[in-house]
């Protein structure tokens, strides 16, 4: 029986349920950038929250404080939750956000998985990114961890084996594909040298990723707009150096031996080695 606590709000038949839990890896804040690019875009309702006291370590993630004039407000303690809202057409959307759970991983995924048959979900969408050795001149690839191969081909992925850490997004896609419910990971490969920063155009394709893979009609005006600024902002810093400009050419070469830049989904992407040899220097907090 799930312990999440469900609220008595409408939500739109045939929803996508959309995983974007901080704590994972997530280069240049893409996935956040792109979640809270939803949130301020659509309409959204809280559907449900969870058990955080079971699934949240509070020393490692301490509830926030406000004060005013030396007299203290309400504390908000960190918890995952599930809102429900539906894109420009009226497509149903739910979005998982909040931190990722400390504690009690299966148990959480088979709550949400309970929660995505209640509602019918279609398909499960993680949202992710990680720095890999591409240049910030070149558009924003994705790449995919899927459930299935028609879904990994859709949005393109690493040839080959692969064995990296897991989220909880994963976690939650393989009780929700063990269900019926189809699940897809998207990643922005981002550019190393930018991944401690946030780089908006991640954020913006992970959106519009989101879009093509489950058929959404989502807002990205204003994600567009602080893309565009944030490669000017990238162009000015490089130009200051060229040591920094000569790697971006060097990337731009590389990049396009191997690739068609013009494509946003699918096609070639760089070897599981040199990926999972990136992933694992940015998970020690290596820049």
């Amino acid at each position: 029986m799930s312990r999440a606590l469900r609220r008595p709000v409408p939500v739109p038949p045939s929803p996508v349920l959309v995983i974007a839990l901080e704590g994972w890896i997530d280069a240049g804040f893409a996935a956040a950038s792109a979640v809270a690019s939803l949130l301020e875009t659509l309409e959204t309702q809280q559907l449900a929250t969870f058990d955080f006291a079971d699934l949240i370590d509070q020393r490692a993630r301490r509830p926030r404080l406000r004060i005013d004039d030396g007299v203290r407000g309400p504390i908000r303690w960190p918890e995952p939750e599930l809102r429900t809202g539906s894109d420009r057409r009226g497509a149903g959307l739910l979005l998982l956000v909040g931190p990722e759970p400390d504690f009690r991983w299966q148990s959480f995924a088979a709550e949400v998985r309970e929660l995505a048959v209640e509602l019918d979900v279609r398909l499960v969408v993680g949202l992710g990114a990680f720095p890999t050795a591409v240049p910030h001149t070149r558009p924003i690839r994705l790449t995919s961890t899927a459930s299935d191969p028609t879904l990994a081909d859709r949005v393109g992925f690493i040839a080959g084996s692969l064995d990296v850490p897991a989220g909880i997004a994963d976690v939650i896609g393989e009780e929700c594909t063990r269900a019926g419910i189809p699940s897809v990971g998207l990643w922005a490969r981002v550019p190393h040298y930018v991944a401690g920063m946030p780089y908006a155009p991640a954020a913006l394709a992970l959106v519009e990723g989101l879009a093509a893979v489950a058929g959404l009609d989502l807002p990205t005006s204003k994600l567009a707009e602080a893309a565009d600024a944030s490669r000017r902002q990238v162009d000015e810093l490089i130009a200051q150096s060229e040591e920094h400009a000569a790697m971006v050419r060097q990337l731009e070469a590389q990049l396009d031996a191997v690739e068609d830049p013009g494509l946003h989904l699918g096609g070639r992407l760089p070897s599981g080695d040199e990926i999972a040899a990136e992933l694992e220097r940015f998970l020690r907090g290596e820049r």
